[in-house]
């Protein structure tokens, strides 16, 4: 090796630099040939990977970001479900809840004629009560009824009113019949809503 690096010395200047040249191009030729291209391969697939986790990773922070927003958003939608559910009776609470409109109208001052509660009609979680009404009375105990209803804990739907003219126009106050339909709603419990979709499938010969 010593004997080597002495002729290469000993050589002209132009010689040596082309020798050297040679060598260090050589050196290259082995890096690349042994080192460099068999792993070129791996190395764009690792640049393929980091490219890949660093936008899981932001993806991934921004849902972090955005998780404690989304939490208070699911206890804003629970404790809004928690109040529509708690102004849907049950099934045992219905009388309690029609008395409860009936002595509305007594109380306000009103005549009950008639207070007859009709079939239900079923939704996907709840079902319609509707009740058809029937007092006699003045405008302003019918107005009175109507805020006492208004303001009951339950949902109550007051439609249709009909007032007909009193026969004794003369009579101070006035007293009118009014008649109307209020609908209350009450909750389905899971085994009643499988119990209504096999029955309203068995009338359309289906399964639910």
């Amino acid at each position: 090796m010593n004997d080597l690096l002495a002729r290469i010395f000993d050589m002209p200047a132009r010689q040596r630099a082309l020798v050297l040249v040679g060598i260090v191009g050589f050196l290259f030729f082995v890096y690349g040939y042994f080192l460099y291209w068999p792993r070129s391969q791996e190395i764009d697939d690792k640049r393929a990977d980091l490219t890949r986790l660093v936008a899981d990773r932001d993806r991934k922070a921004k849902l972090a970001a955005n998780l404690e927003e989304a939490k208070k958003a699911v206890e804003v939608l629970k404790a809004e479900l928690k109040e529509a559910v708690a102004q849907l009776p049950d099934t045992k609470e219905i009388p309690d809840l029609l008395s409860s409109i009936s002595d509305a109208g007594r109380a306000s001052g009103l005549e009950i004629v008639q207070f007859r509660q009709l079939a239900e009609s079923y939704q996907d979680f709840y079902a319609e009560v509707p009740v058809e009404i029937l007092v006699r009375g003045t405008f302003f105990q019918v107005e009175a009824f109507l805020n006492r209803v208004s303001n009951l804990t339950r949902i109550v739907n007051v439609r249709n009113m009909g007032m007909k003219s009193p026969d004794n126009v003369d009579n101070d106050p006035v007293t009118l019949e009014t008649s109307c339909a209020a609908t209350t709603f009450r909750f389905l419990d899971e085994a009643e809503r499988e119990r209504i979709a096999k029955e309203q499938a068995a009338k359309k010969g289906g399964k639910p």
